[in-house]
């Protein structure tokens, strides 16, 4: 990327003002550099603050997307071989679906500590705690790897999902701490794309390293293998994240982000703000719909393993490859919204959208599951997953621009707290639903819900908040340039002004 550097002013700063400048700035190759064009970001000497898109935030966002895959690996190894597993600890398929709905039922209770946590000590801090946990929790199930060990393999789990507290919600943090408004859907996109692709790693590689064998300790052999190799990745990532992982850039990378940035601390409170997201009509409306879509994902994820031996007997490893083409599907759908997002910026029109074919998706997958064809519930899982999962990064960021200037933490951790509440929901209920009537009333159960949550996104009202800060930003500017100011300025300290955009 070529540097890039504009001024609002028509005279060159003085020599003060730029030795003052570079003593905060070291300019890297590559980085895009601006100045501010919001004038409440002077500095002291009447210079205008600059903005930089920094290289290494995307050395940020691929070393988050690793530790989240190495989490979410684990959400799902012990469901995808679900009769496996039950076979070993000789306990019943109910209790395995826990080792799944645990990190749903950890994320609840703690969620509000955390992103507390996150808006008092940011993000490295919350990085550190997350990979320590997860690492501590892969080492944990490495000692596990008896039959009469259950409970310490569920204590290892349990420490696994408390890390997950300190990932689900930061891809929209990250973004916007580090990148750029022409890049933040498509960076928070990349973040959801690390846990995405550690839930399709999840569902392949535990079928393929454990083998359905009868002999008990040629079984704990090879789950002993997949436990250590996921406590050598996590550690690993522990180890980087302690050298690498850094807070946030000296200068932000936006106007928005230079604006939410001058907030004194002393002005900010977690609980003001976590009451002003609950009188956000949109955002809960957002909630509600977010919680919905995602918790049927959930609950698909955990019982796949179960619809699939139904139908076909004795597929264990294909009912794996299924559960990782519904998450690549899904990684491609992430992406190609991300970017879409940032190109169009139309983000009730394009969750709607999507929100719509996933309960398409829902309808077909149900209606071909019993079909007794592999290859048709193959295409029409990836259907589902292409958009059911490619929804995640919408509802991140079309959280943070019906919330801005909040924290983003605090959004994405509502928007995950509603989607863990609606998980252990649909996924106890479907569960039940299949063991007394049939994989299909499941599915139905589940395309009921979606069909509700399309409705009520529909009256979801696009109040587009920082992207209005951004363009006024730069109205400010181009006022300023020609000599006229409109008062535009006045109302980027106000980005809460309601958008007339519908």
């Amino acid at each position: 990327m070529s540097e890039k550097q504009t001024s609002g002013l028509d005279t060159k700063p003085n020599e003060d003002e730029a030795k003052d400048l570079e003593s905060h700035v070291n300019l890297e190759g590559g980085d895009a550099v601006q100045f501010a064009d919001d004038p409440s970001q002077l500095d002291g000497h009447g210079a205008l603050q600059p903005t930089r898109l920094y290289k290494r935030r995307w050395m940020i966002v691929l070393l988050f997307s690793s530790y989240s895959l190495c989490n979410s690996f684990q959400w799902i190894q012990y469901g995808i071989i679900n009769n496996i597993f039950m076979k070993f600890y000789n306990v019943d398929a109910f209790t395995i679906d826990w080792m799944s709905m645990i990190y749903m039922l950890t994320y609840i209770p703690f969620i509000f500590p955390v992103t507390w946590l996150l808006d008092k000590k940011g993000l490295r801090v919350i990085a550190l705690v997350a990979t320590a946990l997860n690492c501590t929790g892969t080492w944990i199930k490495v000692a596990s790897v008896k039959p009469n060990l259950f409970a310490v393999t569920f204590l290892g789990q349990f420490c696994c999902s408390f890390a997950q507290v300190f990932i689900l919600g930061m891809p929209s943090r990250i973004a916007s701490v580090w990148f750029g408004s022409e890049e933040v859907s498509t960076a928070c996109s990349i973040g959801v794309f690390g846990n995405q692709l550690g839930i399709a790693i999840g569902f392949l590689v535990p079928p393929i390293l454990v083998p359905n064998v009868d002999n008990m300790d040629e079984l704990a052999h090879h789950i002993s293998i997949m436990f250590y190799i996921t406590a050598g990745v996590a550690t690993l990532l522990f180890i980087l994240v302690i050298f690498v992982f850094q807070e946030c850039p000296k200068l932000p990378p936006t106007q928005a982000q230079a604006t939410a940035r001058s907030i004194p601390p002393e002005q900010y409170s977690y609980m003001a703000s976590i009451l002003r997201l609950l009188r956000n009509r949109p955002f809960i409306l957002l909630i509600i719909t977010y919680g919905l879509n995602v918790g049927c994902f959930y609950a698909v994820g955990t019982l796949l393993n179960r619809m699939i031996i139904e139908h076909y007997p004795g597929e264990e490893v294909n009912a794996g490859r299924i559960g990782l083409t519904i998450v690549i599907a899904g990684m491609v759908g992430s992406l190609i919204c991300g970017i879409w997002l940032d190109k169009t910026k139309t983000y009730k029109q394009t969750t709607l959208a999507v929100y719509f074919m996933s309960l398409v998706g829902m309808i077909v997958y149900a209606a071909t599951l019993n079909l007794g064809h592999l290859w048709v519930v193959f295409i029409t899982a990836g259907a589902l997953g292409f958009f059911m999962t490619g929804y995640l990064p919408l509802g991140f960021e079309f959280a943070v621009e019906l919330t801005y200037p909040e924290s983003e933490g605090t959004s994405s951790g509502l928007l995950n707290c509603s989607a863990q509440v609606f998980g252990i929901i649909f996924t106890i209920c479907q569960g039940k639903i299949i063991d007394r009537f049939s994989t299909l009333g499941g599915n139905i159960f589940l395309c009921v819900f979606l069909l509700i949550g399309t409705i009520i996104t529909g009256l979801i009202k696009s109040d587009l908040r920082r992207q209005n800060a951004n363009k006024l930003a730069k109205a400010a500017a181009e006022g300023r340039m020609s000599g006229q100011d409109y008062g535009t300025t006045t109302l980027i300290s106000n980005p809460q002004t309601p958008s007339s955009q519908g």
